[in-house]
């Protein structure tokens, strides 16, 4: 499985961006999905998370009702976040990860996730 991000970018505060991250190598239709992002001089964080089947979600709160995470739903080997409400502590590098299916408790962890892009880097400037 290769993911590839795209979509960064620099962005003012308040502003928006729209990540894609798209999956060949196989079928993800089994696949949990999920972005995690890394600032500089700090530790991967989760993000958002969506399950196979694209009806169950989880957030970062800090992002809670700023970003929207969602999969396409005829081939669901593309994944979204829509990014609103930017700030500059959103400032990182964003990853998409996938990982055949997990528990609900293991979404949001790093380890939980098998495959891993290569990153796309968002500013948000002040």
């Amino acid at each position: 499985v290769q993911l590839q991000a795209f979509g960064g970018g620099l962005v003012q505060a308040g502003g928006s961006l729209r990540l894609s991250c798209a999956a060949s190598g196989r079928t993800l239709r089994d696949f949990d999905m999920a972005w995690f992002r890394q600032a500089p001089g700090k530790e991967r964080e989760f993000v958002a998370a969506i399950r196979w089947s694209g009806g169950t979600t989880r957030y970062e709160d800090s992002v809670k009702g700023r970003f929207t995470i969602s999969r396409r739903d005829n081939a669901k080997n593309i994944i979204f976040l829509q990014m609103n409400s930017l700030q500059p502590d959103d400032t990182a590098v964003y990853y998409c990860a996938a990982t055949p299916r997990v528990a609900l408790s293991g979404l949001a962890f790093a380890s939980s996730y098998a495959y891993w892009g290569q990153g796309t880097l968002v500013t948000v400037s002040s």
